[in-house]
């Protein structure tokens, strides 16, 4: 099937990470997406998806500015 679709193959691992660094980048609530992932805890999910969070603290940083003003 990903012959006939031409598209690239990719873990089913890939599409969970995916998946995971989507929401967070779209401000979707941590809680949530832990539980999505069945992770014991947001800790794991904090841990694992980390990388994404120093652009959302510049989209924060933005959203206060905005609402100061």
């Amino acid at each position: 099937m990903i012959k006939m679709a031409d598209v690239p193959e990719i873990r089913f691992q890939d599409l969970r990470h995916t998946h995971a660094t989507l929401l967070l980048s779209n401000g979707v609530h941590v809680k949530v997406i832990s539980e999505r992932l069945g992770h014991s805890n947001i800790k794991v999910t904090l841990d694992t998806y980390s990388h994404v969070l120093p652009s959302m603290q510049e989209e924060v940083a933005r959203k206060l500015d905005e609402i100061i003003k």
